[in-house]
This record gives C-alpha cells, structure tokens and sequence, in this order.
C-alpha cells in the first residue's frame, strides 16, 4: 500500500473514530437528563421502543456501510463503483421497506407482546426511520469504500446531535405541558426519523448523482442482484449481528422484562417503573464501553497495516496491546462502577432503587469490552464462525432463560442473564479463535496480576468512601450532592491507585501505555525517578 494512501486510511480512521466516540458519549448521557425529567415509567416507556431504533441504526451505520464499502473498494474504476453502490441501494430499499410496512403494520401487535399495547404508536414513529436507512447506509458505505471518512463523521455527528436535542424538548415538553408518558414517548421516538433526514442530506450529491441519476454503462461485469443479495445476507447480515449485539440483548428485554414482572406478581405500573429502574443501567455501561474500547480502537490502523505487510510479529504484538488495554480498562471501569453505585445511583437519577440489579448489569462492560476487541481483530482476520456461533448461543442463552429468571428474582434475574449471555459469547468466541489470539490473555500473568490489582482498588475505593461517609454522618452522605463529591473522591482514589499498581507489577508494556492518556509523560516520568534514586 503506497505511504500517501495509507496516510489517507489512517486519517479517515482517525476521523471516523473521533466522531463515534463523540456520537457514543451523547448516545449514553442524554438518557440521564432525560430519566430525571419523566420519571421511571417515562424512562421506561422511550427505553422499551429505543432498540428498535438502535438495530436500525446499527444496520445504516456499522453493519451495512461498512459491507457496502467493502463492495465499492472491490470494483476496478468509478463507474464500477457508482453501479455497485445503485445496486447495493436498490437492495436495501427493498428490505427497508419490507421493515418499514412490517413495523407499521405489525406496531398493536408488537406492543402487545411486550405487554403495553399503549406503545403501539411509538412503534409507528420509530418505523419511519427505515425509509431512510438505505440512503444514508449507501451514501456512508460509498465513501468509506474511496477511504472518505469525512462525510459519514459528519453525518453520524449530526444525527445524533439532532435526535438528542428533538428527545430532549420532548421531555421538557412533556412535563411543561403535562403530557403522559406514551406522548411524550412518540414525540421523542419521532427525533429518528427526524435526525435521519437530517443527516440524509449530507449525501443528497452523492444520491442524485449516483443513485436516481441514468445508470452510466458497465465497464466490468458486475455482480447479479441474486449473487449481490445473497451477500448481503451473509456477509452484511454478519457485520449487523456483531454490531448489534448489546441492543439485540435490550430488545429481548424489551419482550420479557415486563411481562415476566407482571407475572410474578406485580402491578403492571410497578412492573413499568420497575423496568425504567432496570434500564438506568444502559447509559452506565454504554458510558463504560465508550471508555474501556476507545483507546485500544486506536491500533486498529497498526494492526490493519501490520496484516497488509504481512507481518506476523508485529501483528500479534498489536493484537497482544488491543485486548491488554481494553480488558484492563473494563476491568477497572467495571470495578469502580459496582463499588460507587449506589453513590452513582443517588448522583445521576435521584434514587438507591434497583442498585443490586445495575451492580450485576455493569459487569456486562467486561464481557462486551472483550467481544468487541475481540471481534475486530476476528474480522480482520476474516475469521466469522466463532463470532456468527458466539453471538447466537448468547442470544439463545438470553431468548430461553431472561423471562424466567425474571419470574423469579425479578430485575436482578434480568442482570444476571445479560451478564451470562455475553460472557457464553465471549467464551464461545475466543475458544473459537486462533490459538495466538487465545494465549493472548493468558501471557505473562497479566490476567492475574489484573485481577489482584482490581480487587485492591476496589477494597481502597470501599474503604474511602466508608471513611468519607462516617465523616459527614450518613443524612449528609445520603443527599445528591455529597453523593456527587463521594463519586469524584472515589473515581480519583481508584484512578491512582490502579495507575500506580499497574506500574509497580509491570502491567503493561511500553507500547500498551503509549496507547493510554498521558502514557508517555508517565513513562517519562517513571524512567526520571528510576535515575533520582539510582
């Protein structure tokens, strides 16, 4: 690969890094203003309908765009490219459209299996939003085919910043104006389809050009729409199941949670507010993610480059780093979370309830850390099988045993078996891989040495905020506030005392440190005090 062009991957890479890191951090928080303005019934009623929203999503912005670029990078000249790309969008209209009349027509019963046929409308608004997918996931794979980032940052950044905002007046709306939950809910989940056109018209160019224009003739046989669908099926299909695993496991929450409520006994109000309470826990490990995956999604480039060159070596050693720093991170994300929760708790929604159910659910952040590695470095490698068994023994472990579970232990059943789905497939996944890829936890003691300086950071964050709450006695501890200063104390304490274990049991090598924040000035400054007492 030429030096110029790969510059020009590595930038897009960048790009297109940033801005889903940007676009993660406003998909996690906005849920937390938004759970404080309509309650736990309302939170509840947007969360039942939002991974409708988020598979489809997930298909127009990870799963089919980056198959579609996959496509356009194949073909051998532009003409080529504008073809396949009118045939790639002709396919998905086809299939969005099969959604879109599925939705609507199906919304009363939908919501009726997921025990409020109250939600119906909402399922109506949301459908909207997959008229719009073919054009936004056309227009974002063409790009990304010719390594353009630019244009799917931008329009990833804008959807996301105008459902955000549409979602957020809704809610003020809402109480301002005294609306019930269900309303409130509709208008919010109007904010996709809303966003997509907005975000649409990033491509509109590409679209008259390219896609409504008269087809330019062939210079090069080109795939049948038969051979094209089918893999758009296997292939397209494969990418949009990895990227839709956490939301496919909140959807079957979305038909078994509250039914399985209900049927233990609970009042279906309770049962609502109960759910709302359970969903808190998707912006905490969203969040969580977005810390525990974005540093180590910085190698992807050197691991991509290292395969092109052929590299073995170099290869494993990015590999090796990758999953390091990612699992060391959700570890110690995982660690702090279930230790400050019930300071996190009272801090972002007002309340202790539901604190044991979203101390399980946050060890969902460990699993689906190292399934996402993971699964980067599996496709990169074009290695799907374990991933494809992976994801659906996970998704069967959640379909067979979430509703009973809630049955009996009620929203902490629910926790338990997320946690349990996603770590069958990380099991399934790396006992799949190749054997370099599985030695790559176990090297060197780095899991043990991980696992012991967890604990400690986790007994001194403990142990600090029992200190700091027998100070200020337990009224003040107990109020938002204190809660807020108690959390900051904490994540501050735990951030030291895990920096500080790590380079004391040499936890990382120097280039997985590079990769952290400030990695270098702290190596820097390690080597400096080595001399000072040598």
């Amino acid at each position: 690969m030429p030096k110029d062009h790969l510059n020009t991957v590595f930038k897009g890479a960048l790009i297109l890094s940033i801005s889903s890191l940007v676009a993660k951090i406003l998909s996690a928080v906005y849920r937390i203003p938004l759970q404080n303005m309509v309650g736990n019934t309302g939170f509840y009623v947007y969360q039942q309908i939002y991974p409708l929203y988020g598979i489809g999503m997930t298909f127009a912005l990870n799963g089919f765009p980056n198959f579609i670029s996959k496509l356009v990078a194949e073909q051998p000249d532009e003409t080529s490219k504008s073809l396949i790309a009118r045939r790639a969008f002709h396919i998905l209209s086809g299939l969005s459209l099969v959604v879109f009349f599925g939705l609507q027509l199906g919304a009363t019963w939908i919501a009726a299996h997921m025990g409020d046929v109250n939600l119906a409308p909402i399922i109506s608004a949301v459908a909207w939003m997959f008229v719009f997918m073919p054009w936004l996931a056309t227009g974002r794979g063409y790009y990304q085919g010719k390594f353009l980032m630019g244009p799917t940052a931008v329009s990833q950044l804008i959807e996301q910043v105008v459902r955000v905002a549409i979602i957020i007046m809704a809610a003020y709306f809402s109480v301002r104006l005294g609306w019930d939950n269900y309303r409130m809910g509709t208008w919010a989940m109007s904010s996709a389809p809303l966003a997509a056109i907005c975000s649409s018209l990033i491509f509109t160019a590409f679209g008259l050009r390219y896609l409504l224009a008269p087809a330019p003739a062939p210079t090069h046989p080109l795939p049948s729409y038969r051979k094209l669908t089918k893999r758009f099926v296997i292939e397209g299909g494969t990418l949009c199941l990895v990227a839709a695993v956490v939301i496919l496991l909140q959807l079957v929450d979305s038909f078994t949670v509250m039914r399985g409520l209900v049927h233990q006994g609970q009042l279906p109000e309770v049962a609502k507010a109960l759910k709302g309470v359970y969903d808190r826990g998707q912006p905490l490990v969203q969040l969580g993610l977005v810390v525990a995956t974005a540093f180590s999604a910085t190698l992807l480039p050197a691991l991509t480059d290292a395969l092109a060159k052929r590299q073995p070596i170099e290869f494993k050693r990015q590999t090796q780093a990758m999953v390091h720093v990612s699992l060391a991170l959700s570890m110690a994300a995982t660690v702090g979370l279930v230790v400050l929760m019930p300071q996190i708790n009272r801090l972002l929604f007002g309340s202790l309830e539901g604190t044991t159910a979203l101390r399980i659910y946050i060890i969902s952040i460990l699993f689906a850390a190292l399934i996402t590695t993971y699964t980067s470095v599996l496709q990169s490698l074009n290695e799907y099988t374990a991933m494809i068994i992976g994801i659906i023994a996970g998704l069967a472990t959640k379909v067979l045993a979430n509703y009973i579970f809630v049955v009996h232990y009620g929203i902490n059943g629910a926790s338990a078996v997320t946690v349990l789905s996603l770590a069958v497939m990380f099991a399934v996944m790396w006992l799949g891989s190749p054997e370099d890829l599985q030695r790559v936890l176990l090297e060197s003691g780095y899991l043990i040495k991980l696992l012991a300086l967890s604990a400690v950071m986790g007994i001194v964050v403990i142990l600090s905020c029992h200190q700091i709450t027998a100070l200020v006695g337990p009224i003040l501890a107990n109020t938002r506030g204190m809660a807020g200063i108690i959390t900051v104390i904490g994540v501050l304490i735990g951030v030291l005392v895990f920096v500080a274990g790590a380079v004391y049991a040499r936890l990382f090598t120097i280039r997985e440190w590079l990769v952290l924040p400030y990695g270098k000035r702290l190596i820097k400054a390690v080597a400096k005090g080595k001399e000072h007492h040598s």
